[in-house]
C-alpha cells in the first residue's frame, strides 16, 4: 500500500499542504487564509487541522505516515516548541503537543528554511550533494543546512538564520533589532526598499518602471523582476544589486562552512540568472582563497514554493543513515 506523509507549510497570512508520497510528488493540496500578525496560536492551530482533516478524506484509503509541520520562526532543538516567530503570536509554543492528539500519527516540527532544504537535497536541485547549504531570499532571508544526510540544526535549534549575519557595520536598521543585516541588503525588502527610493525621487532611470507599476503603492519584488525580465535597465540594475550582495554574503558562508551547493529559493530567485550571474561573480570576487581551492555551485531551487511542504512532509520518514544514500 501507497504511504503517504502530509507536509504543513506555515507562513505569515497562509497555511498550505500536501499529500506527499515517497517520491516526493504532491498529490493533493490545500491552503487557507489566517490573519497577518495578529493570529492567535490556536487560530493557526485550528486551521492546520482543518487542513490536515481535508487532506486525509482525499488520501483514499493510503497509509499516513505521519503530519510534519515546516514553520517560519525559530524552532527549539526538542523539533516540538515554536520558540518565537516573527509573523505570528507563537512564542515559546509547544506545536507539536498542541497537535499531537488532534491529527493522525507522529507529528514533526521543524523551521520551514530546513524543510526547503531537505525538499531540495532529497529530490531537487541538490540531490547526491553531501554538503549543501539553503539560501531563502523572500522578504527577509532564511537558510537551512544539510551535512551527510542530515538537517543541521545547531545546539539550540535555530542554526541556518544567516540572514542576520552582519555585513554592514551600522548600517540599515533590521526587523531583528540589530543594524546592517545581509537581509537588508540581499532579500526582497531590500529590492523594493531602493526601487521605491528611485521612484519617490521621481529619478528619471526609473521611468520605465514607473511606467510598468503605475503609482508605487503598487511596487513589490514580482513587479520589479518582472519589469527586468521585459528588458528594463533600471530594474536590471536592481536586481544585480541584490545579487552582488548574494554573492558576497555566499563567500563568508563558504569561508565558515565550505558547502559543495548553494541552492537559491525563494520568491527572489524568480530572477533567475540576472540574480545568480551577479551572485556568482560577486562570490568569485570576494572567496577566500580564490584560485586555490574548489568553487561551490551557485544553482537555482528546483521544487518552487512547495519545497517547504515537500520537505516538512519527508521528514516525517526521518533523516540520515541508509534512507538518505539510497535516496540521493
Amino acid at each position: 500500500m501507497t504511504q503517504l506523509a502530509i507536509g504543513i507549510d506555515i507562513g505569515g497570512t497562509k497555511v498550505a499542504g500536501g499529500l506527499v508520497d515517497e517520491e516526493g510528488q504532491v498529490l493533493e493540496r490545500m491552503r487557507r487564509d489566517t490573519p497577518h500578525r495578529s493570529t492567535s496560536p490556536a487560530v493557526v492551530e485550528d486551521t492546520i487541522v482543518e487542513v490536515v482533516d481535508e487532506l486525509l478524506g482525499r488520501a483514499g484509503g493510503a497509509e499516513i505516515v505521519g503530519v510534519g509541520i515546516g514553520a517560519a520562526g525559530f524552532v527549539a532543538a526538542d523539533r516540538a516548541t515554536v520558540v518565537f516567530a516573527p509573523h505570528l503570536s507563537w512564542r515559546q509554543e509547544p506545536l507539536r503537543d498542541a497537535l499531537a492528539a488532534r491529527v493522525p500519527g507522529p507529528v514533526t516540527v521543524d523551521n520551514d528554511a530546513n524543510a526547503a532544504a531537505w525538499a531540495e537535497y532529497r529530490f531537487g536541485a541538490a540531490r547526491g550533494e553531501s554538503h549543501l547549504m539553503m539560501i531563502t531570499l523572500g522578504t527577509g532571508i532564511g537558510g537551512g543546512i544539510v551535512v551527510n544526510g542530515r538537517v543541521e540544526r545547531g545546539r539550540h535549534g535555530m542554526a541556518g538564520e544567516y540572514g542576520h549575519m552582519q555585513v554592514v557595520p551600522n548600517g540599515v536598521r533590521c526587523e531583528c533589532g540589530n543594524r546592517g543585516c545581509w537581509e537588508q541588503y540581499a532579500s526582497g525588502n531590500a529590492l523594493v526598499r531602493e526601487a521605491r527610493a528611485l521612484l519617490l525621487a521621481r529619478s528619471p532611470i526609473v521611468e520605465e518602471l514607473k511606467a510598468y507599476v503605475g503609482d508605487v503603492d503598487n511596487l513589490t519584488g514580482p513587479a520589479i523582476t518582472e519589469s527586468a525580465h521585459r528588458g528594463d535597465a533600471a530594474a536590471v540594475e536592481l536586481i544585480r544589486e541584490i545579487g552582488e550582495w548574494l554573492g558576497l554574503g555566499i563567500a563568508n558562508l563558504a569561508a565558515a562552512f565550505d558547502p559543495g551547493t548553494f541552492v537559491v529559493g525563494g520568491g527572489v530567485s524568480a530572477a533567475g540568472e540576472l540574480l545568480l550571474g551577479p551572485a556568482r561573480e560577486a562570490f568569485r570576487r570576494q572567496l577566500t582563497g580564490r584560485g586555490y581551492r574548489p568553487e561551490a555551485r551557485i544553482v537555482a531551487a528546483q521544487l518552487g514554493s512547495e519545497a517547504g511542504l515537500i520537505g516538512a512532509a519527508d521528514l516525517t520518514r526521518g533523516e540520515g543513515g541508509a534512507r538518505s544514500s539510497s535516496s540521493v
